[in-house]
């Protein structure tokens, strides 16, 4: 069984105790009460933004499977509103409990302390979750194509997008590439960390990118440590990337997403 076997294990079981606890139905009530959908797409770099500013997806991360313990996070919205306030275009929660300690009620906080873009991160495998993701106040939802057949790829899109949100689609192979793009996927990560292993591969970002078609927002996921990794992402084709290790663990995230920002809009700049 691979990393990401055992943890789609897990979180089918967790999701199974929601389940039980919030019906299907009492959860569609529930979404559609809430606040409609921000325009991730756009914030992301769609086709009317900017392309010559690299956009950051901050990331709400306490703990990762191959680092272990990154940080507390005592107030998850307070560092959101860093994050903000660093300009940061999402913000990303993680919701998964067992391997990242994630929360659905720190979407809850942080969707309560800023006015941008969230993404509700985690191993979607039902449609429950996405039910569950627009409920809780999440704007863009999280794809995995090792994760997912094609015919759930294309289906989770559909109601994602039925429901207002936008989808990222993430990919580690040419065959998931195509596999995205098949489903009309406008949001496309290149995670350089292999999800069955867990090793991480910074170079396969450039080996990549260049398949994604023409108009999708590209992502560049995982193995960010410093701004040479941003721009040398930035400089291969990223427009965003979503970044979570380096900025949890650093005192001033503020001051790193300026600093990523300027990194990534130098690398485009000598790109074009």
């Amino acid at each position: 069984m691979t990393v990401l076997d055992d943890i789609i294990v897990g979180v089918t079981e967790d999701m199974a105790e929601r389940r039980r606890l919030v019906g299907l139905d009492e959860l569609k009530e529930r979404a559609a009460a809430v606040a409609p959908a921000l325009d991730a797409w756009t914030a992301l770099g769609g086709p009317s933004a900017r392309r010559d500013e690299l956009k950051v997806i901050a990331e709400i991360k306490r703990r990762s499977p191959s680092k272990g313990d990154l940080a507390s996070i005592v107030d998850p919205a307070a560092l959101a509103a860093q994050y903000a306030d660093g300009g940061a275009s999402v913000i990303s929660v993680l919701t998964e409990q067992r391997r990242f300690n994630g929360s659905l009620a720190d979407l809850d906080a942080v969707r309560a302390a800023v006015d941008i873009p969230l993404l509700r991160k985690d191993f979607t495998v039902d449609e429950y979750q996405i039910w569950e993701a627009r409920a809780h106040g999440a704007d863009l939802i999280l794809l995995i194509a090792a994760a997912l057949s094609d015919a759930q790829l294309r289906d989770f899109s559909a109601l994602s997008h039925e429901l207002g949100m936008n989808v990222l689609v993430e990919t580690h192979t040419h065959g998931e590439i195509e596999r995205a793009a098949a489903a009309q996927a406008r949001i496309i990560g290149v995670n350089v960390r292999n999800l069955k292993t867990l090793d991480v591969d910074r170079s396969l970002f450039a080996l990549l990118a260049g398949s994604i078609p023409a108009g999708a927002v590209v992502v560049a996921e995982s193995g960010v440590r410093n701004a040479d990794d941003v721009a040398h992402y930035a400089g291969h084709g990223a427009h965003a990337i979503l970044v979570g290790e380096a900025l949890v663990s650093d005192s001033t995230p503020r001051e790193r997403i300026s600093e990523f920002k300027a990194a990534g809009a130098a690398a485009m700049a000598v790109r074009t």
